[in-house]
């Protein structure tokens, strides 16, 4: 079986205060319970605001270099994610529905090596 990624997007802007109620949480945690369930769910994670990262990269001298922020500046970022096994592809596509619906948001599904 294939582990796959199901990423969920948000705006740099999100704020979780303000975009989730209720009936999201309840509707994640019976999104999360099904994969358990099926036996799919590998793991499973929030993330902070991508305010929060540090990116590090190697300079051209062999040092790293630290700096606040996400790695690409981008309009989006990854609020949170599944690794989940999955028999095929249609199987991941169908979990990434399940969390773009329960999520409200946009969702990439994505196979790991």
């Amino acid at each position: 079986m294939t582990q796959y990624l199901v990423a969920i997007h948000h705006p740099d802007d999100y704020d979780p205060a303000v975009a989730e109620d209720a009936q999201m949480d309840r509707d994640i945690d019976v999104l999360n319970a099904a994969m358990v369930a099926a036996g799919v769910r590998v793991f499973v994670g929030g993330l902070q605001p991508a305010g929060r990262a540090r990116s590090l990269r190697t300079q051209p001298d062999g040092k790293l270099h630290i700096t606040d922020g996400p790695y690409l500046e981008t309009k989006e970022h990854i609020g949170g994610f599944w690794v989940l096994e999955c028999a095929g592809l249609d199987e991941a596509l169908d979990w990434g529905r399940k969390a773009a619906i329960a999520c409200r948001a946009p969702v990439e599904v994505r196979p790991f090596h």
